[in-house]
């Protein structure tokens, strides 16, 4: 199970245990409102942090991967053109060598 899904269902398990919790109480019908309405906005805060938290840590991640990708990127290029180069002065030798023998 993922942490994501995890915390999806802590939090959804948190606020249905908070209704049922509400609700069952011995309150009046204007108190019970007033006290879901205030644990709802606590719960919405919460999130609220949580998914900007997320968001953060995502927008680091893609940061980080794209800058690893353009490093990979650049070191195949490099290799590449090392490797062309080396087998430019290989065929330039061979060359050498066959006319030499003519």
């Amino acid at each position: 199970m993922s942490k994501g899904k995890f915390a999806l269902g802590a939090i959804f398990g948190a606020v249905v245990g908070a209704v049922a919790g509400v609700l069952a109480a011995p309150k009046s019908g204007k108190e019970t409102r007033a006290e879901l309405k205030s644990r709802a906005n606590v719960i919405k805060t919460d999130v609220t942090k949580k998914a900007e938290t997320v968001a953060a840590k995502t927008t680091e991640a893609v940061v980080d991967a794209k800058s690893k990708a353009e490093k990979v990127v650049k070191e195949a290029k490099t290799e590449a053109k090392d490797l062309k180069g080396r087998a430019e002065r290989a065929l330039a030798g061979a060359k050498k060598g066959f006319n030499s023998k003519k």
